[in-house]
Parts: structure tokens; C-alpha cells; sequence
């Protein structure tokens, strides 16, 4: 219930974001709050393939840091995708975070693979170029996945909170400078 509230909160401040800094004809935020909390950007930057910007990638933190363990051991942490390519269709966007999950676990998904599945059905619909997507965590709690500012699911746990976040973070993310980037390194 309580995550239910963190989240409304976040949907009705995104519009009150202040500052922002521009990455790849995207406005992207100094900083928001959810729930009350200040966050800060801790770092953007663009997911690109075959030459072609697909999206921008920012993590919000409540203070700075600089490494996938200190993500990890903040109470929240908030990535958004703000789609920049007609590219990123919703195939292909289901099909990399799949990638993404299997990279992040080695391969052994079998622990959360039916919060990947429903995680994975927020794409099933179409994606298009401005869509972003906000994936709000909370340590021991789980994750809040909104699109264009509605709520598309919960999943409950810590294990698939750390997973997600290591798609980006990790030392095996899709793209080493995107992680750099949203890691500030």
C-alpha cells in the first residue's frame, strides 16, 4: 500500500520536475520527488544501436554514487527510458530486456521468471518514440513500473528489484557507456 502511494506520488509530480539537462533531444530532469523524497539525477545517457539512438536512460537517486553496489543499497532508486527511435519497437524492446534479464543472471532466470514474464508484458503493447518508461525501486520492497505516467504493474521482491537494476548497471549491462553514463563514471 504503501508503494501504491510512493508511486501515485511520483505520477503526480513528474510534471513539477525542475532543471533540466538535454540528452539526445531529450529533456532530461536534475531531480524529481516520489513520495515526498527528493531524488536526484545521478546520471543519463543514450542506449544506441547500429548507430541509431534508441533511448535515453537516466537513474535518479536520493544522493549521488558511483558504483552498482551503492545503487543497490539505496532505499529507492528510479530509472527512466525515454524512447527516441521508432526502432525500439515493442518486439524489440520485450526481446532486450529479456536479453537483459538472462545477462544479468547468467543465463538462470528460473528464480524470477514469472516476474519476468509479467514485467516484459508492459512492451507488449506498442512503444513509440517519446514513450518513457519509469521503473521506481524500492529496496526489500520490489518495483513499480509506469508508462507515459500510468501505472502498469508491482512485483514484490528484492531479487528481481537487484536484477532489474543490474540490466543497466551491471557489469555485463547491453551497453557499457549507457552504464557509465547513468553511474556518473
Amino acid at each position: 500500500m504503501k508503494l501504491l502511494a510512493l508511486i501515485g506520488c511520483l505520477v503526480l509530480t513528474l510534471p513539477l520536475l525542475v532543471q533540466a539537462r538535454m540528452i539526445a533531444d531529450v529533456d532530461v530532469a536534475e531531480q524529481m520527488n516520489v513520495a515526498e523524497q527528493p531524488l536526484i539525477l545521478n546520471g543519463a545517457g543514450v542506449r544506441s544501436k547500429f548507430f541509431m539512438d534508441i533511448y535515453v536512460g537516466s537513474l535518479y537517486l536520493p544522493t549521488k554514487v558511483y558504483t552498482l553496489e551503492d545503487v543497490l543499497a539505496q532505499p529507492i532508486a528510479v530509472i527512466q527510458l525515454t524512447i527516441t527511435s521508432s526502432m525500439a519497437t515493442s518486439e524489440r524492446m520485450r526481446d532486450g530486456i529479456t536479453k537483459g534479464f538472462e545477462t544479468a543472471t547468467d543465463n538462470d532466470t528460473h528464480f524470477i521468471a514469472k516476474d519476468i514474464e509479467h514485467f516484459t508484458q508492459q512492451f507488449a503493447y506498442d512503444v513509440v518514440e517519446g514513450d518513457q518508461f519509469t521503473f521506481v525501486t524500492q529496496k526489500g520492497k520490489g518495483v513499480r513500473s509506469i508508462k507515459n505516467g500510468q501505472v502498469q504493474g508491482d512485483i514484490a521482491g528484492e531479487a528481481f528489484r537487484q536484477v532489474l537494476l543490474k540490466i543497466w548497471l551491471g557489469e555485463e549491462s547491453a551497453q557499457q557507456s549507457l552504464r557509465q553514463a547513468m553511474l556518473a563514471q
